[in-house]
């Protein structure tokens, strides 16, 4: 019989779980054999699929539609433009030759990143949005509960796989009200809350991960504004305003300039 948790595990696996949860995950996984052979496996199939993923090639039916799709679209642009209305096509096009050989791996592959990538990895601002909608839970938000920097950041070390920048600015209207640890990108990340007016904000850090820091966004009514410092990624999410949000990320992002100077 399958272990009770083992639908609690590929949530893990797939990192939808929060920080609490995730931790109660592990433990049990420590002492299941069956939980950890699943986990076993699921990394191996995600690493097969990526691994198979990236040596696709286009078939020739494809490559065919492919090629047709570009031919008829760059005749219709040239049919539009009265300048070039008498010019006529003397040798292949481009995509003719750009369809073979390395030209064929490289459509290949940006077709691969347009319809399989979303199925291997759950995009990081539905995870951000979904870890801000949970904190606004019962007894989600906080689990350090303090204004004070020096409370909030060293409870991090023991709880957060990272040490984020931390301060109160309830002078300029943003008001430390503590910390939590969350489960982001297969890491703990550590969450600053801030109160503003009516607003929660949450402040999520986690290790940059080499890709580029995603462009702001707006996702189910909250805003998202990201940015890095040294060796971390931040995003802040609320339903506060934008430029309310851009106050708070200034004021982070200048503490973050004293504390790392380039």
């Amino acid at each position: 019989m399958q272990c009770p948790e083992a639908l609690r595990v590929q949530a893990y696996f797939d990192g939808e779980l929060d920080a609490v949860s995730a931790a109660d995950v592990e433990r049990h996984a420590e002492g299941c054999a069956e939980c950890r052979a699943l986990l076993g496996d699921l990394e191996r199939m995600r690493t097969a699929l990526r691994s198979e993923l990236t040596d696709l090639r286009a078939s020739p039916a494809l490559r065919t539609r492919i090629t047709a799709a570009l031919n008829e679209e760059s005749s219709a642009r040239t049919a539009q433009r009265s300048t070039t209305a008498r010019r006529t096509w003397r040798t292949p096009p481009f995509w003719v030759g750009a369809m073979s050989g390395i030209g064929a791996s490289a459509v290949a592959a940006a077709l691969v990143l347009l319809f399989f990538t979303p199925l291997l990895s759950k995009p990081l601002i539905d995870d951000l949005v979904g870890a801000h909608m949970r904190s606004l839970m019962p007894a989600h938000l906080i689990d350090v509960e303090s204004t004070d920097k020096h409370t909030v950041k060293p409870w991090f070390a023991g709880h957060a796989d990272v040490s984020p920048l931390v301060a109160d600015f309830a002078a300029q209207g943003y008001r430390l009200i503590g910390g939590r640890a969350d489960y982001l990108d297969h890491q703990r990340s550590a969450v600053v809350v801030y109160q503003h007016g009516g607003h929660v904000i949450n402040v999520f850090s986690w290790a940059a991960n080499g890709r580029s820091v995603p462009k702001s966004a707006t996702r189910d009514g909250y805003h998202l504004l990201f940015w890095r410092v040294a060796d971390l990624d931040y995003c802040a999410v609320s339903d506060t305003g934008w430029d309310e949000l851009q106050g708070l990320v200034q004021l982070l992002t200048n503490l973050g300039s004293r504390d790392h100077p380039e």
